[in-house]
């Protein structure tokens, strides 16, 4: 049987805490989308983060607290995102986190109730001591049948 050494328990102390650092940003990144804080929802995000969300255009750079704001305001009920299976993967100043996410919730407009599941990768730069979200990728998959219907139906196998 081998022991770490205490180099590599310190180590393992440090990846564990900033593991730990990543999924205290993504539970607060959620609980902002809950409460409609645009400028909460923006805050983990580097200023010019690559963002390719389900919204066009194809990318974004950085999050805009006043679009975030007029979408969230077309919600009449919080914005449940839940994730599943979510796995968190630090190196040194970098961080990359992927996930099932399920987006929960009710429009005002008539799309109604709104639920379904989509994959989400989140690369995290420790910048200045501080964990931000560089890119992010948000996608849902697409029936290659010939109708090329989103495959909003899907759900991930229960953990």
């Amino acid at each position: 049987m081998s022991t770490a050494t205490a180099s590599e328990q310190i180590q393992q102390q440090i990846v564990s805490r900033d593991e730990r650092r990543i999924h205290d940003i993504i539970a607060a990144l959620h609980r902002a989308h809950y409460v409609k804080d645009a400028s909460a929802a923006a805050s983990p995000y580097a200023p010019n983060a690559s963002v390719f969300n389900l919204a066009p255009p194809l990318e974004h750079h950085g999050v805009s607290v006043e679009e975030k704001q007029a979408w969230m305001d077309t919600w009449a009920t919080p914005i449940e995102l839940t994730p599943r299976s979510l796995k968190v993967r630090v190196s040194g100043d970098f961080a990359f986190a992927h996930c099932f996410l399920e987006l929960k919730g009710t429009k005002k407009g008539p799309e109604g109730h709104i639920h379904f599941w989509m994959r989400e990768t989140m690369a995290f730069e420790r910048i200045d001591g501080v964990w931000l979200i560089v890119q992010e990728h948000a996608s849902v998959p697409f029936y290659m049948d010939g109708t090329s219907r989103p495959a909003f139906d899907l759900q991930p196998e229960a953990a």
